[in-house]
């Protein structure tokens, strides 16, 4: 498997009660209190995890009222904007027998506090099962890093709400009619996401699905991408599929509010945009993590924007902002405390950034190869 590859508003019903916030405080679970809960003996207990990592592949897991689930093989790639995930990839490196790790949690827009919060603990907890050896990353809907896309050659799908919420025992005549939109410049890159049943969710540049159960619409609006149109053409084929072959497929390729059961099924919903400041300039930036006098200090290190190897000091923790990631570089010889806390480090770095939502990525000195690779991009 290779490593390194190149909504709308929700239903009020269907949806937790709002977005995370990555100011919050609650993330400080990663701190002193969290060491405690991830012994070795607690990871053993942890019956999710039993089995995990002995062979090459990706194993996808949902934080469920403080629990972890184990995600059903057939929707892996499926990713609920109320819940959060963890995930394990195993690998192997050419010419090498040892297995090795990547270990990804990933926090839905709608998520809740408790949920990611146990999602960063229970991370923490599946790396003390495999010895420290997997590589954590925190990841973000919509700001997943090239390395954890690359895990789903057919793309990600977004939904909506939480797993609870699925339609997977539902009948088809019993949906809830849904919309989807497809959004990429290749087959591989193509997002679903599925958004809301308003007027205001198409637009005249992407590929629309809507499943109204027993019939399945797509939409291919004038300015679409032929791939997105050949993605969301195998997703209705599967979607009826699922169904036993009963739904039927409309392919719509005029103006959509022209066809009543489109037009009929969508609401007006003016939403008021709010202002955006853009983000920038930025330039690389290097900050020093030490806690000798005590408690843990992050200073600035003077790098004019390039940030080079002997820069890092073997006795403390770094944080390497490549603009696109954050590194939290963790040397060999820092202290038990610095090593146990990097991902605490990396993401208060990052919430006071204008852009708090980057994959964050935890490296020791010894297995920072990418890292390295990439502070010279």
């Amino acid at each position: 498997m290779m490593r390194y590859p190149t909504n709308d508003d929700p239903v009020a019903t269907m949806m937790k009660p709002k977005k995370y916030d990555w100011k919050d405080s609650n993330m400080a679970l990663f701190g002193s209190d969290l060491d405690k809960s991830v012994k070795k003996e607690a990871a053993k207990g942890e019956p999710a995890w039993a089995g995990s990592g002995e062979k090459v592949g990706l194993e996808v897991f949902r934080v469920v009222k403080f629990k972890i689930e184990k995600w059903p093989v057939e929707d892996i790639g499926k990713f609920y904007a109320g819940d959060s995930y963890i995930l394990l990839n195993t690998y192997k490196n050419p010419d090498e027998d040892d297995l090795e790790y990547d270990l990804h949690f990933w926090i839905g827009k709608y998520s809740t506090q408790d949920e990611y919060g146990t999602a960063a603990y229970k991370t923490v907890e599946l790396d003390t099962f495999h010895n420290d050896k997997p590589v954590q990353h925190r990841e973000v809907q919509g700001h997943e890093s090239p390395l954890f896309s690359s895990y789903f050659p057919n793309g990600i799908n977004y939904l909506k709400g939480g797993a609870d919420s699925g339609f997977r025992h539902v009948k088809p005549e019993e949906y809830v009619s849904r919309l989807f939109q497809f959004v990429g410049t290749t087959y591989k890159n193509t997002v679903i996401k599925e958004v809301g049943m308003y007027k205001q969710s198409l637009n005249t540049e992407d590929v629309f699905v809507m499943d109204k159960g027993m019939t399945i619409i797509q939409i291919n609006t004038p300015n679409c991408d032929k791939d997105e149109k050949v993605k969301a053409m195998h997703y209705a084929l599967k979607l009826k599929d699922d169904r036993c072959g009963r739904p039927k497929i409309v392919t719509v390729d005029s103006d959509p509010m022209g066809v009543a059961e489109i037009s009929e099924s969508l609401v007006d919903k003016t939403k008021k945009k709010a202002e955006v400041v853009p983000p920038g300039p930025h330039t690389k930036a290097l900050m020093k993590v030490s806690d000798e006098g005590g408690k843990a200090k992050m200073t600035p290190v003077e790098c004019g924007g390039v940030i080079d190897q002997e820069m890092l000091d073997p006795n403390d923790v770094f944080i390497l902002d490549l603009e696109k990631v954050v590194y939290v570089w963790v040397g060999d010889n820092a202290s038990a405390e610095e090593k146990k806390n990097g991902m605490s480090y990396g993401h208060s770095y990052v919430a006071n950034t204008d852009r708090p939502l980057r994959s964050l990525c935890v490296v020791n000195q010894r297995r920072a190869h990418q890292c390295y690779k990439d502070m010279k991009a």
